[in-house]
Formats: structure tokens, sequence, C-alpha cells
């Protein structure tokens, strides 16, 4: 046994002549890395932490009170439930609370310490207005042409009526685009390629329905790829299609082609599902028709705190209910309201809450906009629509879902003048969320068409 023990030991052993510069790289080499990485990301977690939370002793306005660290000399002052303990926890919470109000309300600092102004509505109005000309003049989309005596005509060709319904914004689209200025009959002019399959009416034909629709876009696209040659020079990255139903983000499960690769133009535009990919894709604005298109809403006089009509479908309106169901400023109310009184409610309110439902987009802010309420976003993940373009903390609060019992004291917390120049931002981006047959420039349409602009690709194949 003591033989065996020692020839293991001298195998084990390495030899003198072993321990040459490049043994000695080849073995200690990569342990020294390894810690000096592990030690570069100890002192990484440490900066960033102290960067973004801020120590008790910054926020002043705890000054006033007994100083904590004297407090904290005696030894019985650290056990759950003494004074300074207590006293700690509501330190914290307060540092909490007020991390997301000014969240909420958009008070943001520069490297310098000073606000950053969110009074302008665009991000840039300059280059917005010269890149707006640019679009307007030079942007080309190629349709695949269908005929009205084709099986599927219905759900390829637009709508002979006016649109309607809660996902009227994609046949909008179809419908304005079909008449524009932006179609072109030659493929080898165009910047982009509409796929004009309509995924809210696939739900509806008996023929596809919810099942069918994965099936009919796999061989949509089967199809294009064969008789033309422009889906498989590209991929399909210079591809689009529009989708208002939230049954669009699951209906390409069987042409993944085209969640990668095409423009997806959908209302359930959420940062949170991989099948959404934000700056590849855009948000479609959800956007009910509006028969009273001459209203002036500031005319109105708003009374009312804040206002939220829907059904109770999610555990973030559920917490809604749970928070403000009774609040006398807070109007919740679950249901169905006829068209007059939700606009009357909307009208008579200071701020009007869109809360995410079954999906992340809901038509409220269109309704918010459009009665000249200042819409409150409680939706987590949402890529609202225009966000390229439009500054939404100018003209509108979000709101964290976990935020929700903060709601009020946040909205109170918005000063006179802070709320007069967000409803006088709202009525400046009014004119960009609503639909007409007829468009005219900077409403949904031509922001739509913008979006896609910025997104086309800036490599012609030929």
């Amino acid at each position: 046994m003591v033989t065996q023990v020692l020839i293991m030991l001298n195998i084990l052993t390495p030899r003198r002549d072993s321990y040459s510069p490049r043994a000695f790289l080849f073995f200690f080499l990569p342990t020294t890395l390894a810690l000096l990485t592990s030690l570069f990301v100890l002192i990484y977690i440490s900066f960033t932490s102290s960067f973004f939370f801020t120590p008790p002793h910054h926020f002043s306005h705890f000054s006033n009170g007994p100083s904590l660290q004297l407090l904290s000399d005696s030894p019985n002052n650290s056990l759950p439930g003494s004074p300074i303990a207590d006293a700690k926890e509501r330190v914290a919470n307060d540092q909490i609370i007020e991390r997301s109000i000014q969240g909420a309300l958009g008070f943001f600092s520069n490297s310098n310490g000073s606000s950053v102004n969110d009074n302008e509505v665009f991000y840039d109005r300059d280059i917005f207005m010269e890149n707006y000309k640019e679009m307007n003049r030079s942007l080309k989309i190629y349709v695949y042409p269908h005929q009205q005596d084709e099986p599927f005509a219905n759900v390829l060709l637009p709508v002979d009526f006016e649109p309607g319904g809660n996902y009227a914004s994609e046949s909008y689209f179809k419908k304005v685009l079909m008449k524009s200025h932006f179609i072109t009959k030659d493929p080898l002019g165009a910047d982009l390629f509409f796929l004009p399959f309509s995924v809210a009416r696939l739900r509806h034909d008996p023929r596809v329905g919810v099942n069918g629709i994965q099936d009919f876009t796999r061989s949509y696209i089967s199809n294009i790829s064969r008789e033309y040659p422009y889906w498989n020079r590209s991929g399909g990255s210079d591809h689009f299609y529009v989708a208002c139903h939230s049954i669009g983000r699951s209906a390409m499960e069987k042409a993944v082609e085209i969640r990668i690769n095409a423009i997806q133009v959908v209302c359930s535009s959420s940062y949170y599902l991989s099948a959404y990919v934000p700056h590849k894709d855009a948000s479609l604005p959800q956007i009910w028709p509006r028969q009273d298109r001459n209203l002036d809403p500031t005319l109105y006089k708003r009374n009312k705190l804040a206002f939220f009509s829907g059904t109770n479908n999610s555990p973030v309106r559920e917490r809604l209910l749970q928070c403000w169901g009774n609040d006398s400023q807070i109007s919740v109310h679950f249901g169905r309201l006829d068209r007059r009184a939700y606009a009357e409610e909307l009208l008579a309110s200071k701020f009007c809450l869109h809360v995410k439902g079954f999906e992340i987009n809901t038509a409220r802010i269109g309704d918010a906009l459009y009665y000249g309420c200042v819409p409150v976003i409680i939706a987590n993940h949402y890529d609202l629509p225009f966000a390229d373009i439009l500054n939404w903390k100018s003209f509108s609060i979000v709101v964290a879902t976990l935020d929700i019992p903060l709601l009020k004291k946040i909205l109170v917390g918005i000063s006179d003048d802070r709320y007069t120049k967000l409803q006088s931002n709202v009525m400046k981006v009014r004119k960009h969320f609503q639909w007409q047959i007829c468009p005219v420039d900077y409403d949904a349409f031509y922001m739509v068409m913008y979006e896609l602009w910025l997104r086309r690709s800036s490599v012609r194949l030929q």
C-alpha cells in the first residue's frame, strides 16, 4: 500500500524541469485572469450601487429629526421594534416612496444636477420636421397585388367601409395606405414591402379562425417567396405587416422569419415579450373611430381628479380596485359605460387612467388625449406609440404597477402650473392620435409612416 501511494505521489508531483515559463503561464494565467475579472465585477457592483441608491444622509428633508447616528450608539436600538429600528424603517420607506413619486413625475437630473426640461413634446422638433418632409417626398412602398376574385380577398384587400370597433387602427391604416402617394407599382424602387393580410379579419374568418392564423401566414410567405424575389433577397427585413389585435403577436409562431426579420407594426408592443423587438418593430396606437371630431376639450371644467372605466380582467386592475375603488377623488368604474357617459367622465377628469388588462395596450390613451385628459399610464414594459418621436413625459404620467397605492399622492403632488403644461401638451399631440379616411399631415397615419421611414433599410438590395 505504501509503495502504491509513493508511486501515485510521484506521478502527480511535477518534476523540477517542468517549471518552465510556458508551463507557468499555462497553469496560472487563467486563474489570474479569473481573479482579476471577479475583482472588476465586485468593484463595478459596488460603484453602481452607490450611484443608483442614495444613502439616507443625502436626503436633507430628514435632517430636522434626531440624528440616527447618535441614536444608534445604544446597543438596544438596533433590535426590531426599538425606536431607532422603527425610525430607520420609516426613513427607508419614505425614501422609496419619494423616488417612486419623483420617477412618475419625471423629476430626473442630468450629470450637473439640473432638471431635465420635459416641456417640449418632440425630442427634436427641427430634426423631425426635416425628416418628415423627406419621408413625405421619397418613401415608397410596394404592396403585393391581390384581386377581388381571390378566395381570401376579404383578408388581403382594404375594407370597403369606414372601419369601426376596438381594432379599427389596423383597417384604417391599410385603407388609407392603398390610396396614398406612398404606394409604388415598381418594386425595384420600393423602400419597403407591405404584407397586406389582416390579422383581425383572419381571426373572424370561419375558414381560418384563431387556430389557423399561424398556418395562413406561413403559407402566405411561402407563396410570395416563390412568386417574387423580394422576400428572399432580404430575408424579409424590408417587409412589414400591421396588426392591432393581440392575437397578432402569436400569429407568426410558424413564420419565425417574419417575427425575427420583418417590421411588426403592432398595438401589443411590450418590451417584456420576445415576439416584439423595440426599434426594429413599431408601436401602433389603438384608437377608436371618432364621431364628434369638432370637439374642443378646453371648454370643459374638470372637477374630478382621475377616472378609469373598464373590465376587471387583470391583477393590475384588481389592485386598482382594491386601493381606490371607494375613493372620492379617483373614480374607478368596472363595467361598460355607454358612449355618452364615458365621454362625460373623460371631459370632467384631470387625469385618465390607462391600466393594463389582458394586454398592455388599450384604446384609453387615445381616448384620454382626444378628450383633453392627461393620460396616466399604469402598464409596465409598454413601448408607447411614437416613442421615437414624442417625449411622453411632457404630456403624460407613467406610474409603475407596484406604485398603485401611491397613485393619489402622485397625482395630488402635481402642481397647477405643471398640470397646465401637461394638458397644454396634450392638446398639441392630440392630432397625432386620430385616424381619418382622408389623412391630414401629422395624424396617426402619417406618424406610423414616419416610424416606418425610420426603420427602412439603409442598404438598397438589388
